[in-house]
């Protein structure tokens, strides 16, 4: 089992666990493809973790399954924007860390 972790990205956890739930439990090689064609920004970042979690475990990517890929919640930057009245607003920026692990499939009895 390899994992890889990208911390403090730039992407809403809530978005981005959307992507990690239709990729977890996956092949890594299907996964690749079909995060290839997603329009999301965070089906871009996860691919490229994915990545890095293949070649963490110097595997290739069509031998290893997707056992867990996780998005949790980050530091949150604050900003502010003018408003009328001389008043503001806050404008929140999240960010996440996103966590993939991989692992070669157990053989099954059904499988040998």
């Amino acid at each position: 089992m390899s994992r890889a972790l990208l911390k403090f990205v730039r992407v809403s956890p809530t978005k981005a666990r959307l992507i990690a739930r239709e990729v977890q439990g996956m092949n890594a090689e299907l996964a690749l493809a079909a995060l290839e064609f997603m329009p999301n920004k965070a089906a871009g970042i996860i691919s490229k973790v994915i990545a890095s979690a293949v070649a963490n475990g110097d595997y290739e990517p069509e031998e290893v399954v997707i056992s867990s890929c996780r998005v949790d919640k980050a530091a949150v930057m604050k900003r502010w924007r003018p408003r009328a009245r001389g008043t503001a607003s806050r404008i929140i920026k999240p960010t996440a860390h996103i966590l993939v692990e991989v692992a070669v499939p157990e053989k099954t009895e059904k499988d040998a």
